[in-house]
């Protein structure tokens, strides 16, 4: 079983051809969240594949309280073998807005971001890590439309993006949403550049 070290986490992959292996976008979204994470906070992640980002939140911050979604069954298991709390669901869906619980000081997605053509897709559950449309937004844009119901006043969101998703056009969604919008830390990676985007509720 492969496993990785990062930040006092230590996180097992299981099998890497059905759960996708926390790359630069990864390491890049885990270190934003730590800066913003803060004791007794109630944070939620969206799509968190193997687990890393929330294990990596979990073991550097003892009083938060995480839990995390999943689309893909095999990483949902993954995520629960790292000890995180994960529901399997689309997004939202396995969560409801009339709940306090499910009111988030912090929600943190690391989305699909590639544009992708039908002819381009993966076969199986891997693809949901990697399809982000043909705009390469498409599912970004589904987070941005219901996340301002699961975050409490003052809540904020943390999103990577990639300079290919385009930064202008995330900027204005979140802002049409109500958000201020700041990138709160950028990594150039071979043809791209990653972007944590921070959108604040005021």
């Amino acid at each position: 079983m492969v496993e990785i070290e990062y930040k006092k986490a230590r996180i097992r992959l299981g099998n890497t051809d059905l759960v996708y292996e926390p790359a630069e976008d990864s390491f890049l979204l885990a270190d934003a969240a730590l800066k913003e994470a803060k004791p007794g906070m109630h944070i939620l992640e969206i799509g968190t594949g193997s687990g890393f980002v929330s294990a990596v939140l979990l073991a550097n911050l003892k009083e938060i309280c995480l839990v995390a979604t999943e689309i893909n069954p095999h990483a949902a298991r993954c995520a629960k073998t790292n000890a995180v709390e994960v529901i399997r669901t689309d997004l939202f869906k396995g969560l409801t807005t009339r709940c306090p619980d499910t009111r988030f000081d912090l929600i943190l997605f690391n989305p699909p971001y590639l544009p992708t053509s039908e002819e381009e897709k993966v076969p199986g559950w891997l693809n949901y890590a990697f399809d982000g449309g043909t705009s390469g937004r498409e599912t970004l844009n589904r987070f941005l439309d219901e996340v301002r119901d699961y975050l409490k006043p003052g809540g904020e969101i943390l999103v990577l993006i990639s300079s290919i998703t385009g930064l202008d056009a995330v900027k204005e969604k979140m802002e049409k949403m109500g958000f201020v919008v700041n990138v709160v830390a950028r990594k150039k990676v071979s043809f791209e550049e990653l972007m944590v985007v921070r959108g604040k509720l005021f």
